[in-house]
């Protein structure tokens, strides 16, 4: 069965502040929560368990390229960004160059960092609708800074591959997916995804 994240709207009159959404985040940690360019605050559920497994072995295999690469960092499903339009998005793995990290503060780092990542991945889960995931992709491909991304659909067995104003790529049951040349060396073993 396929769900969508509940959506909640919010008269303008009372949307929130930068501030005020994060810590109606830090409130609700048990939760994720996403806000889009409109206001939208959308609640999606947690995910089962093999889903979970599957997100964290992606994030593993970007923690360790990233380590050994040395040029930038990696985030965990559970960082929010801010985006340009105003969207505050969590992607489920994401790494972004030391130059673009460095030069925000401290406390815009330890908040939902003004800054969409250079490289973003979304998990389609069982319960998840396609469509508004690519959106989401779409989205981030519109971000300055952004060099790639892939959205992995595990029920079909497709990585969907996004970069900034190029159309996108849809690999079919691939063994493997570079991220090439935006995070050269690094190669995603799909094995441990499917």
């Amino acid at each position: 069965m396929l769900s969508s994240p509940l959506v909640i709207q919010i008269p303008p009159s009372m949307q929130m502040t930068d501030e005020q959404f994060f810590d109606f985040c830090q409130i609700n940690r048990d939760l994720r929560i996403e806000c889009n360019q409109f206001g939208e605050i959308s609640i999606m559920p947690p995910t089962g368990s093999e889903t979970g497994n599957r997100e964290f072995n992606i994030a593993g295999q970007l923690w360790v390229w990233s380590e050994q690469n040395g040029t930038g960092i990696a985030f965990s499903s559970s960082t929010g960004f801010t985006l340009s339009t105003g969207a505050k998005r969590s992607p489920d793995a994401s790494w972004m160059k030391l130059e673009r990290w460095n030069v925000l503060s401290a406390e815009q780092q330890q908040r939902f960092a003004p800054i969409c990542p250079d490289f973003v991945v979304e998990l389609r889960s069982p319960s998840d609708s396609l469509q508004p995931l690519k959106d989401k992709m779409t989205e981030y491909m519109q971000e300055p800074g952004v060099q790639l991304g892939f959205l992995i659909d595990r029920k079909h067995r497709r990585v969907y591959i996004y970069r900034p104003h190029q159309p996108e790529e849809c690999l079919e049951n691939p063994d493997t997916v570079s991220g090439e040349p935006a995070l050269p060396g690094f190669v995603l073993n799909m094995s441990k995804v499917w």
